[in-house]
């Protein structure tokens, strides 16, 4: 797979911000057929780092209702924790 296939954007949220300031933890969401080998080879690929570990877990969609009151479902994703080697950093803005 391409590594802009895989690596489908970066997940910025509070808890993210927090490891990658303390940990060098990354967030992505990812390809849901993509692999911990796929996801580390994409990253190392696409930013020019060593990856040291992979954590994946996959969410399901969430139910909502429409403003009509339909019911509905929002998408289901994979989410990739990728810890990057001691010094390496992602400049991400």
């Amino acid at each position: 797979m391409n590594s802009a296939y895989i690596l489908k954007h970066v997940r910025l949220t509070e808890k993210s911000n927090k490891l990658s300031s303390d940990y060098s933890q990354y967030t992505f969401q990812v390809h849901p057929d993509a692999t911990k080998h796929t996801i580390a080879a994409a990253v190392e690929k696409t930013f020019k780092v060593t990856v040291t570990r992979v954590n994946v877990a996959n969410y399901r969609g969430k139910n909502k209702r429409g403003r009509t009151g339909r019911p509905g479902l929002t998408s289901d994703y994979k989410k990739a924790i990728v810890t990057l080697k001691k010094g390496d950093k992602i400049e991400l803005l």
